[in-house]
């Protein structure tokens, strides 16, 4: 249908730009809506009105497949409403266009009923910051275990909530009871980071004008993750695994991870289009920005083996059997790890493989790369972190090990 045209408004500027769908209703007069989905211009067909098959551009099938429903539903929408004699008017698609997009206000200006609703949109609520992918499972089972603590918190105080409620003394009380269930610091913080975006979305939609609950100052810890030493990753590497193939797979798609200092979600996603002379360059899932990564000799030995990665698996049972890989390898030092549970400082005493994870490669590489004396504003550029005071605060090195680092500074000084 010709009058429905999706566009960016400045293709000649190189930056992340929204796309917007455009309708005219005559020569004067149009509608001009911004979708939640954006792309770099560089990426953008504006004679196709798509994004374009780049190797370097990962979102593309996602952002196209979106476009390619809302124009299904604005066509269906503008050929019912012609063969029921009702007139397109900019009001009423713009009306279709935000029901389509949650946007729409719910029956009732009702706290649960914008939660339940704002829950269930998660499966086709899409986030412009992330290229237009649609809200992660784990996003929406945050919001999903937050109503639930809301609801048991309610049930125990004798109260139901509106949006009126939802300040900084509601919060502080709500924070209590998660504590009083004895969940960690860091586990309540997120409670409190998915209940401030709902209550956020709902100014936004004009359902409440309440923003109190804006001056509530979350807490969070840092957490106290391992991070593998080059000898450990070697004892790993020779581990014999020939009994069960698949924890040998498990061990080789965790050091792809352990040379690249990749996450999980970007390991997986390795093609042999990334691979550029002798480098990977690869935009980051997460950010969305781009890193280039030269190939470790390990790298290199495993991708050659398989042709590619060793097998795709998700997260949770990667994590699962990655412990298993460590525990054969024989990473077993003691390792005290603290966690504020509660609202009390709570310590135990792990062998080290039981801490082990998907993004403890990720850290590995990080952490042996700044031991090593390399620059961290270059192991920033590969990893990709934008601050060094989060770079430091990510790497795990030991007040012994700082001090080494130091003496050997002094030893290559003289």
């Amino acid at each position: 249908m010709a009058n429905v045209k999706f566009l960016i408004r400045f293709p000649e500027q190189e930056q992340t730009q929204t796309i917007y769908v455009s309708y005219r209703f005559g020569r004067n007069d149009k509608l001009l809506y911004a979708l939640p989905l954006k792309t770099e211009a560089i990426f953008w067909d504006a004679d196709r009105q798509r994004v374009k098959n780049s190797k370097y551009c990962t979102y593309t099938d996602e952002v196209n497949a979106a476009i390619i429903a809302i124009s299904a539903k604005v066509e269906t929408y503008i050929t019912d409403s012609a063969r029921d004699g009702r007139t397109v008017t900019k009001d009423r698609l713009k009306e279709l266009l935000d029901n389509h997009f949650g946007k729409g206000k719910p029956t009732a200006a009702d706290f649960h009923k914008f939660f339940e609703a704002y829950i269930a949109e998660c499966d086709t609520r899409m986030n412009g910051r992330r290229g237009g992918q649609n809200v992660t499972y784990k996003t929406k089972r945050e919001y999903a275990r937050t109503l639930e603590y809301i609801q048991q918190y309610e049930k125990k105080n004798k109260v139901h909530l509106n949006f009126a409620d939802i300040d900084q003394g509601f919060i502080t009380s709500f924070v209590g009871f998660l504590q009083s269930l004895n969940l960690a610091t860091n586990t309540i913080a997120h409670k409190v980071i998915s209940l401030k975006a709902l209550m956020r979305a709902a100014v936004e939609r004009e359902l409440t004008d309440n923003e109190r609950w804006k001056y509530y100052k979350n807490a969070t810890e840092d957490t106290e993750a391992v991070a593998l030493t080059e000898e450990e990753l070697e004892k790993i590497r020779t581990c014999d695994l020939s009994y069960n193939p698949h924890l040998a797979e498990i061990r080789d798609l965790f050091l792809l991870g352990c040379w690249t200092g990749l996450r999980f979600s970007d390991v997986i996603r390795l093609r042999p289009e990334h691979i550029q002379d002798d480098m990977i360059v690869i935009q980051q899932q997460k950010t969305n920005n781009y890193v280039t990564i030269p190939i470790h000799p390990v790298f290199r030995e495993i991708w050659e083996r398989y042709g590619g990665i060793p097998l795709t698996i998700s997260n949770q049972k990667f994590n699962d059997h990655i412990k298993e890989v460590c525990k054969a390898a024989g990473i077993t030092d003691s390792v005290l790890k603290s966690i504020t549970r509660g609202g009390k400082k709570v310590t135990t005493k792990y062998e080290k493989w039981q801490l082990v994870s998907s993004h403890t490669g990720r850290r590995s590489f990080a952490t042996n790369l700044y031991k090593s004396g390399f620059p961290s504003i270059s192991i920033m550029q590969i990893t990709g972190h934008k601050t060094e005071a989060a770079f430091l605060k990510y790497i795990k090195v030991t007040p012994q090990e700082h001090a080494k680092l130091l003496m050997q500074h002094w030893k290559e000084s003289k």
